[in-house]
């Protein structure tokens, strides 16, 4: 669970490293980058052979591992291909770094140095290409073995372990900052897919408390965790109606990072922490049901949030809230009919117990209000309908302020993390309307990801609010399956932003 990379920076040439691997892009068209060209002017011309005998096409991805190269310090030198110069952006000069992790994973070389942020990649500054290096790194190499029975004879010391990144004389201190800034980010992601990966007879409600309050611990924030009796007394009958049907008691988490000015209104993130969904009494099919564990990835990004910026020291005002349970169809559990009333007052028509995650976060926002935040931002897992809309690569957004909405798409484009902006026009909310109660909990078949985002809007009023449905990009399924830990780095970019705007 823990990333074992060790990082430096350093500054010299790619022809002279004493490593188990140096690290080198080519460019299609047969162009060497700088480094490359200093190995193939210290090996008689030897990449340029290579790349001229077709072995190195220079495409994006590519990779090419040459051995015992005369001339060169070094055991290895891995050649890997950028695509053409003239598209080289973030994106494609992360998928350079990723392909060369690939590379050299179960391999012999435990320690190399990587040229790549050399490369020149669109109005990026050292400082930002090494921090994304650094994430792209940890992406690539993280493992989930946790609960996995430890082989004495597996090869554990396989791959990498240690990797420089060098950069000019002149960069040195700004690289260091961008290290520092990726290993933190890097840190939250790696801490929320943990969480997500973890087995629900583990990562319990109680679970998602125990670690914010030990992480609380560490970096020195304050925690606290609500149980069911503190949340009958707030009247959340939301909330409670979902958990009711668990033997797992609820948890009501709250954690506060106030490095910010006394004054400065604070930004809440609310996550939505449904520790394994199974539907309820409308209960889902069985296919796949094993990944309903990832219904709490809101949570898990809310906690990694706070790891980051606990990490950064980010001056600035946030608060995480975190309500958690299991939805189980139990005896006791909520049925389709039931009428709730939640903590606003408000009364719910409970049509379908598996539009459960709306009924948890609703009393979430009610209870934000008491913060009288800058802003309120919701992390869920909502919808199977915004997978329809939007697929895997994009995050849901909704809001009931267009500036906001603005700051997070810029966040997402910055963080490589991207959202897309949804409508939430006032045309869809009568298809909550109920017979029986104040609102319904769903609205049909027909843009359920909207009217799950208006049922939330109800509870919203009173501050400025935004909505990440991230059911389609918070895991992969198949073969890969596991937590991404988006959205992290759209968050962490869009506090952070905020904190240089306010500071």
């Amino acid at each position: 669970m823990k990333s074992s990379m060790e990082f430096s920076i350093k500054n010299g040439t790619a022809a002279k490293e004493l490593s188990d691997c140096v690290i080198v892009g080519v460019y299609e068209a047969q162009k060497l980058s700088n480094s490359a060209q200093i190995i193939d002017a210290a090996s008689a011309g030897l990449i340029a052979n290579i790349v001229k005998r077709g072995d190195m096409d220079g495409k994006l991805e590519a990779t090419l591992m040459l051995h015992n190269v005369s001339g060169i310090a070094s055991e290895r030198v891995l050649l890997v291909g950028l695509g053409k110069e003239a598209d080289f952006t973030e994106k494609q000069f992360c998928k350079a770094v990723r392909a060369s992790m690939k590379a050299l994973t179960n391999g012999g070389a435990s320690k190399a140095t990587t040229f790549l942020a050399e490369l020149a990649v669109m109005k990026l500054s050292a400082k930002r290409k090494v921090s994304l290096m650094a994430e792209t790194v940890l992406d690539a190499t993280y493992k989930f073995d946790a609960i996995k029975k430890k082989d004495d004879k597996a090869e554990t010391n396989k791959g990498l372990s240690a990797l420089a990144i060098n950069v000019t004389d002149t960069e040195v201190s700004e690289a260091k900052a961008g290290l520092a800034d990726g290993l933190a980010l890097a840190a939250g992601v790696s801490l929320a897919k943990d969480l997500g990966n973890l087995p629900p007879n583990v990562c319990t409600p109680t679970y998602l408390a125990e670690q914010a309050l030990a992480m609380g611990k560490t970096f020195g924030f304050k925690v606290e965790v609500l149980e069911r009796d503190a949340l009958e007394k707030l009247g959340m009958g939301s909330f409670l109606a979902v958990a009711q049907g668990s033997e797992e008691p609820p948890k009501f988490i709250i954690m506060q990072h106030l490095k910010g000015q006394k004054d400065q209104k604070p930004v809440v993130l609310v996550g939505k922490g449904i520790t394994f969904d199974t539907g309820g009494i409308s209960l889902k099919p069985g296919a796949e049901m094993d990944e309903m564990k990832y219904d709490m990835c809101g949570a898990a990004s809310v906690l990694g949030t706070f790891k980051t910026i606990a990490t950064m020291d980010l001056a600035f005002n946030v608060i995480g809230v975190i309500p958690t349970c299991e939805n189980m169809p139990d005896g006791r559990a909520t049925r389709p009919g039931d009428v709730l009333t939640s903590m606003s007052g408000l009364t719910i028509e409970v049509l379908n117990t598996d539009a459960e995650g709306r009924l948890i976060l609703c009393d979430a926002l009610t209870y934000a209000e008491r913060f009288e935040p800058s802003a309120v931002v919701d992390i869920a897992t909502l919808t199977g309908a915004c997978v329809i809309a939007l697929g895997h690569h994009a995050t849901g957004l909704f809001s009931n302020n267009d500036h906001l909405a603005k700051e997070l798409l810029k966040a997402g484009e910055t963080a490589l993390d991207r959202a897309w902006h949804m409508p939430m026009w006032d045309d869809y909310q009568p298809l909550l309307d109920s017979n029986f109660a104040d609102i319904a909990n769903i609205g049909g078949r027909a843009g359920g990801s909207i009217t799950a985002a208006c049922f939330l809007s109800r509870f919203t009023k009173k501050y400025d609010w935004a909505h990440l449905d991230i059911a389609g990009t918070a895991w992969v399924s198949g073969k890969a399956k596991g937590g991404t830990g988006r959205p992290v780095p759209l968050l962490t970019e869009f506090l952070v932003a905020r904190a240089n705007k306010s500071n």
